[in-house]
């Protein structure tokens, strides 16, 4: 079976990468691509497509605004798969909701199982409007008080296992499944099995994925240096001033946080 299949996102990097990771799935038709929430809901009334990857973050209407306009015009609502970087209260939403997401950067694999949830639902002719219906109202509402009490990581550091505050990890890195951890006063491993495990126990204001390999504590980042082809290396302010990559999917985050 077919699955005619839209892409909307702002940044034309992100499309791109997507719509060749899509390539890989044979039963995937992809029609149309837009750049921003209006677009997308003038091709999703044009095509009544089956499957739309759609990007959270998106100035003017956004993701989610894009779905309240279907929603509110009573229109056919498409299965969904969102795609956001960072915003931590919206990945629980759509936990709640069972309304599917992907990280950025993209992991084929992760987009993998989006396709075949998506091809599961259609087969069983099940309409996802009213969990997407849901998952708006909740959006609307207000968000959960986060909680003040500073969050401890343990790192082991030469046979210790010390106890981190939060705000003093300056970024931790993953290789070959290990999570590595820079610290103000120390470095370590940790026992976390992935950066996004470790990502959600933290205040999602403060830390960010610049890049798929890195976690950072925007408080820590020393200096923002410009590198080739319009990309970004963040100077982080350990004892080695570490140079951290910033993602092409991530330059738009960097952007939002520093006003560049």
């Amino acid at each position: 079976m077919a699955i005619n299949t839209l892409i909307v996102d702002d940044e034309k990097p992100a499309r791109e990468e997507l719509a060749f990771l899509l390539k890989g799935f044979p039963e995937i038709n992809l029609i149309g691509q837009g750049k921003n929430g209006v677009e997308a809901v003038n091709l999703i009334k044009e095509h009544s497509p089956d499957l739309v990857f759609l990007d959270v973050q998106m100035p003017g209407l956004d993701g989610f605004g894009v779905l309240k306009k279907l929603v509110e015009r009573k229109a056919r609502v498409p299965h969904v798969v969102f795609a956001t970087a960072f915003d931590h209260y919206a990945v629980q939403a759509f936990d709640v909701n069972a309304v599917d997401y992907v990280l950025k950067p993209f992991d084929k694999s992760r987009i993998a199982k989006a396709i075949a949830r998506a091809r599961r639902e259609m087969e069983a002719d099940t309409s996802p409007a009213e969990r997407l219906e849901k998952l708006v109202s909740q959006l609307a509402g207000p968000k959960p008080a986060v909680s003040s009490a500073p969050v401890k990581l343990l790192i082991k550091s030469q046979q210790r296992m010390l106890l981190v505050d939060a705000e003093d990890l300056v970024f931790a890195t993953i290789a070959d499944g290990l999570i590595t951890v820079c610290a103000r006063e120390t470095d370590g491993t940790s026992n976390y099995r992935t950066l996004e495990e470790m990502h959600a126990a933290l205040d999602a204001d403060a830390f960010w994925r610049p890049h798929r390999s890195y976690l950072v504590n925007i408080h820590h980042i020393k200096e923002v240096v410009p590198w080739f082809k319009s990309s970004y290396m963040l100077k982080m302010n350990d004892k080695k001033q570490t140079e951290i990559p910033v993602s092409r999917q991530q330059t738009k985050r960097l952007r939002e946080l520093f006003k560049l």
